[in-house]
């Protein structure tokens, strides 16, 4: 019986919305995973059917957990455990956040030329 005892912390790394527990576990600590519209404890105890709002850096999540699973698996697996329940317009204000994010890279062929570039120039001043 003990084993069904589940931090969310734990479940959270489990079901794969954070790379490692340490992240999951500040997440909850900073108020970025609520249930009922109130911040959890890292030592909170996960039960089945709970709704939790999840703040990650890529999206803002809204699970309902459908299973406990203590271990980490692989994506594939670990969807099984929860059911995204995210409401749609908060997918497109995501979507549209993602696509005016610039992140900084270069466009190919814009900018510094190529080292080809590099040679026809030279070879076009006759250097």
């Amino acid at each position: 019986m003990e084993k069904e005892k589940l931090r969310i912390d734990k479940y959270l790394w489990s079901i794969r919305l954070f790379k490692t527990r340490s992240y999951a576990s500040e997440a909850c600590e900073k108020g970025k995973v609520k249930f009922n519209g109130v911040s959890v404890k890292p030592s909170k105890q996960v039960h089945e059917n709970e709704e939790y709002e999840v703040k990650t850096e890529a999206k803002k999540w809204v699970i309902k957990v459908t299973g406990l699973l203590h271990n980490r698996v692989q994506f594939s697996e670990a969807i099984n455990f929860y059911i995204d329940i995210t409401p749609a317009e908060e997918i497109e204000k995501m979507q549209f956040m993602a696509a005016a994010f610039h992140t900084g890279k270069r466009l190919s062929k814009v900018g510094r030329p190529t080292k080809k570039q590099q040679r026809d120039l030279s070879e076009f001043k006759g250097e």
